[in-house]
């Protein structure tokens, strides 16, 4: 039995199990796969990896051990050496590779939805998802001097993604949140604040019409993605990006074409049960 599982702390939350373990059913490899979930920090992922015997494929990260598991790799490709971290770790041969899917997560949700092509765009937060949403966006075209302009709450707590963005030779423009107002009108907005930190920000952005790429995915949708829609602009979630990173894992683990749209049905249908159970709830 091969086996992948995604690791971090929280991890009850992952939807990872549900795309994976429905890719393997899609594929007919069900019985010779398992993809678990395990509570792990940082200061536990050295040793949750020493443990991978060769039945172990991949693995999953998610927050916070993205930037450690660089570290701990003995290959990094590119993106992730870039960006600053990784969310998946493939093991072959004894050696651990380091990927980062976020990005492509990013540039395919942004396809899906019409947009291939990006001259301007400015980012909300200045996080760990930023850096994955700067090299996204500079996939797609924006890559001139100043093209990306990043908004923070704090300008003192940018500097990790100051520095992604001068791996990556991006010039960036850094500004206050506060400062919104002037910089709405570009072609794409996207939000990697947490859950309910952009709502406040909604009017300006909904008033602008401009495309907003949100990467919270649960609760949706988020009062930006609303407003934003309300006002008749493009609106892309969370769950698209969450899809396809998924999607690129699972080829990178187990060497199949991974099966899309049965990752996504079954993504959409847990997330709808979660949505109606929290509803029970309150």
């Amino acid at each position: 039995m091969k086996r992948a599982a995604v690791l971090g702390s929280p991890i009850s939350h992952s939807l990872s199990p549900v795309l994976h373990t429905a890719g393997y059913t899609a594929l007919g490899i069900a019985d010779q796969w398992h993809y678990g979930r395990y509570e792990c920090d940082e200061h536990g992922l050295a040793a949750f990896l020493d443990q991978c015997d060769e039945s172990w494929a991949g693995l999953s990260l998610t927050m916070p051990l993205k930037k450690v598991a660089l570290t701990l790799a003995d290959e990094v490709e590119d993106t992730a050496a870039a960006v600053g971290g990784a969310n998946t770790i493939i093991f072959d041969k004894g050696r651990r590779h380091a990927y980062n899917t976020d990005v492509t997560g990013i540039t395919e949700a942004l396809r899906e939805a019409g947009i291939h092509r990006l001259d301007t765009v400015t980012i909300l937060g200045a996080g760990a998802t930023a850096a994955s949403a700067l090299a996204a966006v500079r996939r797609l075209g924006a890559t001139e001097p100043g093209a990306v302009t990043v908004l923070a709450r704090d300008l003192s707590r940018t500097r990790d993604l100051a520095a992604a963005a001068e791996r990556m030779g991006a010039q960036v423009k850094f500004a206050l949140l506060t400062e919104i107002d002037q910089h709405v009108h570009a072609d794409l907005v996207v939000s990697t604040l947490p859950a309910g930190a952009a709502d406040q920000w909604a009017e300006p952005v909904a008033a602008a019409k401009t495309p907003v790429f949100d990467v919270v995915y649960a609760p949706w949708p988020t009062v930006l993605g609303s407003a934003a829609a309300a006002a008749g602009a493009v609106v892309v979630g969370g769950f698209p990006m969450l899809l396809h990173q998924a999607v690129a894992q699972l080829t990178l683990m187990t060497g199949y074409e991974a099966p899309v749209e049965a990752m996504r049905a079954a993504g959409e249908a847990e997330l709808a049960r979660r949505a109606a159970r929290n509803n029970l709830d309150t």
